[in-house]
């Protein structure tokens, strides 16, 4: 096969991956947004066909030597063109080793175990979603065991999440984490603020749909290729830069929990929708890793959403929606309102500094549910125990518990550790960012797209173009560093709270 043909070969085998990923992803978010509940059964044999469809597509002789034709011509290929090749390459790798039977029926078991955690949720009944999770877990010990005999099986699994990451570099950077900010989360805890009447609401359903889309045009997302709607975990998915779908969900009595949902996932949308033309409808036009992509949305969510500056525009708006509800409250008291810390139950609505010793738990948790170390039907207690010795909270039932989050249920052990990556990848971006743009005073007008520009430039534009360990260091201004991080929080939070 010459490089020519082999390249036309690509280009074909990325429309139909394409397409098959495209309509994989509408059905995977209309079953999770506004499909029938009895949906599932349906649907599933419409993924279990698609997968089948994407598993012959990629596991064949002529992919194999398309690919490796190309990664033989590193020297004749165009940038973009040999990245593709070496993304799709993994892919190949991954699912060559595994029968289609085998692959077809984790794709099902996904799709009704996804099913059942909600009404495992909905009922708080960890024994209705258990043998799911058993089942889960042995799927994913097998695919790590094919792919990486002589690794850790965690380890395997976090590289699918956060490429090169390892237990041996995970460890010491959550322990830095819960060693710096322990003692902060306890003084602070000490000096409990109470929740300011105004937040108490009520806010109609209604009047906080009109805000999200108010909000989603303050962080600067085009509604012709963003959508938003609504399910039970908020999520980001997207199919190319012209059709990104984010959710969230509504309660009446907690206006800011859709309000950080929108500008979380809003962070997601603007990653997928700044992924530069050439790369659209290829494997590269992603983000690099979760931990990356976490990155993007924690930065909004964060260290501009929860900002003094973003209360500027931001209270205007909710003046505009709420005027009852906030009548009379300043910007300096929506700062405080919006950046009260108290070690809490759920992780979604945990504060910014809390936050990572949530997702803390729940790498413990994983790293002994995939080593074998901790049988599923003890995550309840040991989830308990965690949350009683790490934040000194008592869990009530599993449904505010170890039900509460819906990775497990799609098998996305390993996923978890990103949002902490992320959150502390982002604090690096910000001091980077302050470098070359006058970041608060154009937040303050209302203004992101100086923040978003700068993104764009560093991160957003290459999608899975550049590889981590290229592209982190250079938006990071260095390697990671849990001190960075945990001494923003440490600062931000003294000042909030005069320790």
């Amino acid at each position: 096969m010459t490089l020519n043909e082999a390249i036309e070969k690509l280009n074909e085998l990325e429309k139909a991956s394409y397409a098959l990923g495209h309509a994989q992803s509408i059905l995977y978010t209309d079953g999770d947004t506004v499909a029938p509940k009895n949906s599932w059964k349906g649907r599933g044999k419409a993924m279990a066909y698609l997968s089948e469809l994407t598993y012959k597509q990629l596991v064949k002789p002529e992919t194999g030597e398309t690919l490796e034709t190309i990664l033989q011509h590193k020297d004749e290929t165009d940038e973009v063109t040999f990245r593709r090749a070496e993304i799709l390459k993994e892919s190949y790798d991954e699912l060559h080793m595994l029968p289609m039977e085998e692959y077809v029926a984790y794709q099902e078991l996904v799709n009704e175990s996804m099913t059942v955690w909600k009404d495992a949720k909905d009922g708080s009944d960890w024994n209705l979603f258990a043998p799911y999770l058993e089942k889960l877990i042995t799927a994913r010990r097998r695919f790590a065991s094919l792919k990486a005999p002589d690794k850790p099986a965690y380890d395997v699994l976090l590289d699918l999440h956060e490429k090169d990451a390892t237990m041996a570099e995970l460890d010491p950077f959550f322990r830095a984490l819960r060693e710096d900010l322990s003692p902060v989360i306890k003084e602070v805890a000490a000096r409990e603020k109470p929740v300011p009447a105004f937040l108490k609401g009520p806010w109609p359903v209604e009047k906080q749909r009109i805000f999200s889309q108010k909000v989603m045009a303050l962080e600067g997302i085009d509604p012709l290729c963003c959508t938003l709607g609504e399910t039970e975990h908020p999520f980001t998915s997207g199919t190319n830069k012209w059709d990104v779908r984010i959710t969230t969900h509504y309660h009446e009595d907690d206006v800011l929990s859709s309000l950080y949902s929108v500008i979380h996932e809003g962070g997601h949308a603007l990653y997928e929708m700044d992924v530069r033309d050439d790369m659209q409808f290829t494997c590269l036009a992603d983000g690099v890793t979760m931990g990356v992509h976490e990155s993007q949305s924690r930065f909004y969510e964060n260290l501009i959403g929860r900002s003094r500056a973003f209360c500027t525009p931001l209270l205007k708006v909710m003046k505009e929606v709420f005027p009852e509800q906030m009548k009379g409250v300043t910007e300096d008291e929506l700062y405080s309102a919006i950046n009260l810390s108290k070690p809490s139950l759920i992780r979604t609505e945990a504060d910014e500094l809390t936050y990572s010793l949530h997702v803390m738990i729940r790498y413990e948790l994983e790293k002994a549910m995939i080593g074998g170390d901790l049988k599923v039907a003890d995550i309840p207690g040991e989830w308990n125990r965690l949350y009683k010795e790490v934040l000194g909270v008592d869990v009530p039932d599993d449904k505010h518990g170890c039900l509460q989050d819906s990775h497990w249920s799609f098998g996305g052990m390993g996923y978890f550790p990103s949002y902490a990556l992320g959150s502390a990848y982002g604090v690096q971006m910000l001091q980077e960012m302050e470098k070359d743009i006058d970041v608060w005073t154009t937040v303050a007008k209302g203004d992101l797209s100086p923040v978003t520009a700068w993104l764009t430039e560093k991160v957003h534009q290459y999608g899975h173009l550049k590889k981590p360990c290229d592209l982190l260091p250079a938006a990071m201004g260095g390697p990671l560093d849990a001190t960075v991080y945990t001494g923003y929080l440490k600062k931000k939070f003294t000042e909030l709270y005069k320790l």
